[in-house]
């Protein structure tokens, strides 16, 4: 309404119904046959009769967002990627517990309804999803003049899966000699880019610079989505059962500390650096910043985006079956008891849980030799 007192406020409530009309054909064709009703609703409906087949049904929840990475696509103009970045964090977060994600919802708060901008962002999620098998089934957008630029944005999600009570992956099936392996990155995925942002700030560069090192713009460089393990990992639980003890979604905290919050105090894991290479942009990165890659390993994934620790006799199987899913997979450890030195080198706790202890050992491999 055009002389709404709330319009003149800045809230215009016509764009956010445009906007819906402009994401509405990507978010239905995120659906599976479970979901019920269309869009518009006040609640997401989703049929759950099928958990009648479940044992003991226990259902896993993940909430999170993609942190200051949107800065970025800001900056650019460029949208419809970070729908990828938030389906990452949230939705391969509810495999780890080796849960089926079924559903998720979505929340963007932004100092002005941009319908296509709008749109654009719910069409990458909605893509995202149906990647994962995951439907959207609700979402909510926000707008706060005032509070934040017309240009500026956030975005966060939650996500709902289901797993049996025996098949939850829990650190107290861990063992002495079980085997580590990588799934690598697709770059920085979401975290860490409060540094990243700093580290091209302070050196004077933008985000439409070119270097020799990418064959496209820095910043579409740094915009690179974050990869999606989800569908081959649920296929992986499913075909080999009780193969993988638990998953290590490497996010905020590097390597170390999200694999020590998966394993029992009393193991210990050293990650060997030398079996890979961090990708180009890490490297870059650091360099420009004057440091080297062993100070953001609390903060960078390092080229690695999932763990699985795996019952040794299965390993080559569980490598094979996501090899011939499209994901590169190595060997970067082997799990043992942990001894009194691992107390002063490695990491024992993160994010208040008290696990086993981790290090990462060696040097990284060069070009020559990497695995990446």
């Amino acid at each position: 309404m055009e002389n709404s007192p709330y319009a003149a406020s800045g809230v215009d409530t016509s764009a956010g119904d445009r906007a819906v009309e402009l994401m509405k054909n990507a978010v239905a064709a995120s659906h599976s046959s479970r979901v019920m009703g269309g869009i518009g609703g006040f609640a997401g409906l989703y049929d759950a009769s099928f958990l009648s087949a479940y044992r003991h049904p226990v259902l896993a929840t993940s909430t999170d967002g993609v942190g200051t990475k949107v800065a970025i696509a800001q900056a650019l103009d460029v949208h419809n990627t970070i729908g990828f970045d938030l389906v990452g964090m949230v939705v391969d977060d509810i495999v780890v517990a080796g849960a089926t994600p079924l559903f998720m919802t979505d929340y963007i708060a932004c100092g002005s309804v941009v319908p296509e901008r709008i749109a654009a962002i719910v069409e990458g999620i909605a893509t995202a999803a149906k990647e994962c098998d995951v439907s959207l089934i609700g979402g909510e957008t926000a707008e706060h003049p005032g509070l934040l630029g017309p240009d500026e944005y956030d975005v966060a999600g939650a996500a709902t899966g289901v797993v049996e009570a025996d098949r939850v992956l829990s650190p107290d099936s861990v063992k002495p000699g079980d085997v580590v392996l990588a799934m690598a990155s697709s770059g920085l995925h979401s975290n860490g880019f409060s540094l990243v942002r700093r580290i091209i700030f302070d050196a004077g560069l933008a985000y439409t610079d070119t270097r020799p090192e990418f064959s496209r713009e820095l910043g579409w460089e740094l915009l690179e989505p974050t990869r999606l393990y989800t569908r081959a990992l649920v296929a992986l639980l499913a075909a080999h059962p009780g193969a993988v003890r638990v998953l290590s979604h490497v996010t905020g905290g590097g390597i170390a500390q999200n694999l020590s919050r998966v394993l029992p105090v009393g193991l210990a894991v050293e990650v060997d650096r030398s079996t890979w290479m961090p990708p180009t942009v890490m490297r870059v990165l650091a360099d420009i910043g004057g440091f080297g890659l062993d100070r953001v390993e609390d903060t960078w994934n390092m080229g690695i985006g999932m763990i699985a620790v795996v019952e040794p006799s299965k390993a080559g199987a569980v490598s094979a079956m996501l090899g011939e899913s499209g994901h590169q997979v190595w060997q970067v450890g082997e799990v043992r008891f942990a001894t009194a030195g691992d107390s002063v080198t490695a990491v024992t706790s993160a994010k208040g849980v008290d696990g086993g202890a981790v290090s990462l050992v060696s040097d990284y491999a060069d070009s020559s030799s990497a695995s990446l």
